[in-house]
C-alpha cells in the first residue's frame, strides 16, 4: 500500500476509497515543469501504484492553473548532467520525464486545466484518457526552442488523433484549445470549469473500476499490445488474454446475466 508519507515536495498524492489514487505534481510557481526531482517522483510513485493490489487506477493532475508545461528548461540549459536523465529506452523504463516509458496494467486519467504543452502533453499522452477544461492550451510548444519530443509524443500523439493532424501539431508547434483538443479525438471529455474537473475525473474513475478488472486489464492490454503486432498476431494474442480472462470472469458474468442479474445498467456482484 502506497503510504501517505511518501508525498514529495514536488508530487503529492491523494488516496480516495483506498483504491483510486490521484498524483499531483506540485510546482505551480513553474508551471508545474518537471525538473530532475519531479521526474524521479513520478516514476518511483508509478511504479509503487503498478505495485499496489488495493489501487486501481490514477489520477495524474497538476496544481494550480496548469496541468504541465513540460520539462524545466532551465534546469535542462544547466547542462544534461544537471537535468532529467535520458537513456536508451532499450535499456531502461525511464523516461526523461519520469514515468513516460512505464507500460502498466493498470488505467490512468489525465486530468487537465491551463496548459498542456511540450512535455506535458506528452504526459497527457501517456495516460489512457484525457478530461480537460474547455480553456485548456495545448500544443507542441518546445518546437520553437528547438526542444525535441522524447517521451513518446511522435509515437502516441499520431495513434490518438492519426497523423495528418498529428503532422499539423508536431511541425507547426501552434496552439490548441479545449473545442479542438475535443474535436479531434486528444480529450475523451470536456468541462467548463476547473471546478469541475476533478469531480468528472473521480466519477469517472469510479466508473472505470466498478466493471470487472481481469476481463477489462485483458482487453486494455490487448488493445496496447497490437501496436506492435501484425494483423495474426494481435488476434493470437487477444485471443489468449480474452480465454483466459473468460474463463476465470466471464464465463460467471454469462452465468449472471442468464439469472437476470446486471440487466438495464444494474450494477452487478463481484465475478
Amino acid at each position: 500500500m502506497i503510504s501517505m508519507n511518501n508525498n514529495k515536495n514536488n508530487v503529492l498524492i491523494e488516496i480516495i476509497n483506498k483504491n483510486i489514487i490521484i498524483i499531483k505534481i506540485n510546482r505551480s510557481n513553474r508551471r508545474n515543469a518537471i525538473d530532475k526531482q519531479t521526474a524521479d517522483d513520478l516514476y518511483n510513485i508509478f511504479k509503487e501504484f503498478e505495485k499496489d493490489d488495493n489501487l486501481l487506477i490514477g489520477i495524474l493532475c497538476g496544481d494550480g492553473e496548469n496541468f504541465c508545461s513540460g520539462a524545466d528548461l532551465k534546469e535542462i540549459s544547466k547542462g544534461i548532467e544537471s537535468s532529467n536523465k535520458i537513456l536508451n529506452p532499450k535499456e531502461s523504463d525511464y523516461g526523461p520525464l519520469g514515468c513516460t516509458r512505464l507500460q502498466l496494467s493498470k488505467p490512468v486519467i489525465c486530468s487537465i486545466s491551463g496548459y498542456c504543452v511540450a512535455g506535458g502533453l506528452e504526459l497527457a499522452l501517456w495516460c489512457d484518457l484525457r478530461i480537460s477544461t474547455r480553456s485548456s492550451i495545448f500544443g507542441v510548444f518546445c518546437r520553437r526552442w528547438g526542444v525535441p519530443l522524447i517521451d513518446g509524443g511522435t509515437i502516441r500523439l499520431p495513434r490518438l488523433i492519426g497523423h495528418s493532424r498529428a503532422m499539423d501539431l508536431i511541425l507547426t508547434g501552434r496552439e490548441v484549445n479545449g473545442d479542438e483538443a475535443f474535436q479531434i479525438g486528444l480529450v475523451n471529455r470536456i468541462v467548463e470549469s476547473k471546478d469541475d474537473l476533478m469531480p468528472l475525473s473521480i466519477e469517472l474513475a469510479k466508473q472505470i473500476i466498478s466493471n470487472p478488472q481481469q476481463t477489462l486489464k485483458s482487453d486494455r492490454k490487448s488493445s496496447l499490445d497490437q501496436w506492435s503486432l501484425n494483423i495474426n498476431d494481435a488476434l493470437f494474442n487477444e485471443y489468449q488474454l480474452g480465454l483466459k480472462s473468460f474463463l476465470n470472469q466471464g464465463l460467471n458474468g454469462s452465468i449472471s446475466f442468464n439469472n437476470g442479474l446486471g440487466r438495464h445498467g444494474q450494477p452487478i456482484s463481484k465475478l
